[in-house]
């Protein structure tokens, strides 16, 4: 594993066990040697699950696979490996997929359309499914609820360490826990989900509201977020919902009864995302971007990912230079409404840039103060209306060069 990138979280959170999942990790040598890359999970019978899948016109065979299984809207596994994305490999991409969940189904006892399935890692290449089925069984008897740091371990690639987040939260009085795992470095700039991350609670919900509580968490969290601009084959978020907490059910949206899960959920799936970015390839700096005065959401979304996407943007972040020339610039490749003589451009809270020009004489000390932290925010707005946004980045250093030049070898 590369050395520990320096914006990562101190230690990895203990996530309490959650009922109704039982999980773990194990090595199988997909591709890495002595550490694990293969993640199984087994869900109670009757969890219900929700997903997110990439958008992506090339998307993976898992991924094909998912999106069948996610429409019966019931899971008994999540089988996943690391180091083979399974993707652009023709017909053996899903002779792969029906071997990883044949393998899991054996195991739990259910049927391979109740798996569902994520592969990740090298694009292009055969998986050596093989090498997966042989060390399910061990895997399997491994399973508990405590596994979560060698579950987080075994998605992982280029990431630099692990990722977990959970909450707790109360429904009638009921304690219901939320607890997920996440992986994600490089190609990252989500399209309706992320990389991999998989989120488990024991709460009582049915499956419509448990898509749509999914669905609007993506869009504030990993749908904001990017790291290089580029979608992955194989995004995959998963969200099982187990029913075993005590609580009566909730079934509508609006219930007030649901206003603590929804928060505890935005609040892992945010958390999550950002460890993603926070362990983008080489960074060294979490940016937060945002975005004001435009014409809608949407636009100023699209905007704000405009600025998180230029490479001219990111290399300035890395280099320390308050160069706000280059963000005026990304504000205007939008495509979005913007007006020049009423743009207004702050980082770490000073303004620096208003009205079509840079602010004369303007003390530019703190700002290069603020830029040699490891948290940058860029505040911008453009002076059109009332929609706004905010998204996350990070910096574009020599690193990511590094790390994908070689990363087949």
């Amino acid at each position: 594993m590369d050395k520990v990138s320096p914006l990562a979280p101190a230690s990895f959170p203990e996530i309490p066990g959650i009922a109704g999942v039982r999980l773990g990790g194990i090595a199988a040598g997909v591709k890495y040697e002595n550490r694990p890359d293969l993640f199984l999970a087994e869900l109670a019978p009757g969890t219900k699950v929700a997903g997110v899948l990439t958008q992506s016109l090339t998307r993976s065979a898992p991924v094909e696979w998912c999106a069948k299984v996610l429409k019966e809207g019931t899971a008994r596994a999540i089988i996943v490996n690391a180091g083979n994305a399974n993707a652009f490999t023709g017909k053996a991409g899903m002779d792969g997929v029906k071997v990883m969940t044949g393998a899991a189904a054996n195991a739990v006892g259910c049927d391979p359309s109740d798996v569902l399935v994520a592969s990740t890692g090298v694009i292009g290449e055969k998986l050596p499914a093989d090498r997966i089925s042989d060390v399910v069984p061990s895997l399997f008897n491994s399973l508990n609820e405590a596994n979560w740091p060698v579950s987080a371990r075994a998605i992982m690639t280029t990431d630099t360490f692990p990722k977990g987040s959970y909450q707790q939260c109360e429904i009638d009085g009921v304690t219901v826990t939320i607890g997920g795992i996440a992986k994600g470095s490089g190609m990252i700039a989500p399209d309706m989900a992320t990389m991999l991350s998989f989120v488990f609670t024991d709460a009582n919900l049915p499956l419509e509201l448990l898509r749509k509580l999914l669905r609007s968490g993506a869009d504030e969290s990993f749908n904001a977020i990017t790291v290089d601009s580029d979608t992955s084959t194989s995004d995959t978020l998963i969200l099982t919902a187990t029913g075993q907490a005590a609580h009566k059910p909730v079934s509508d949206a609006s219930d007030k009864r649901l206003k603590g899960f929804r928060t505890a959920l935005n609040d892992v799936l945010r958390d999550l995302a950002l460890q993603v970015v926070r362990d983008g390839e080489g960074a060294q700096k979490l940016v937060t971007i945002d975005v004001r005065g435009a014409a809608s959401k949407r636009a100023a979304r699209r905007i704000g990912l405009s600025i998180a996407n230029s490479p001219l943007v990111k290399t300035a972040i890395a280099g320390e230079d308050a160069n706000w020339g280059r963000i005026v610039m990304a504000v205007g490749k939008a495509g979005e409404k913007a007006d020049r003589d009423r743009l207004t451009v702050a980082m770490g809270g000073i303004v620096i840039a208003e009205k079509g020009e840079g602010v004369a004489d303007y003390d530019e000390a703190p700002v290069a103060a603020h830029l040699k932290g490891r948290e940058i925010h860029i505040d911008v707005d453009v002076g059109v209306g009332r929609g706004k946004a905010r998204v996350w980045t990070c910096d574009l250093t020599h690193g990511y060069i590094e790390i994908n030049a070689d990363y087949r070898s």
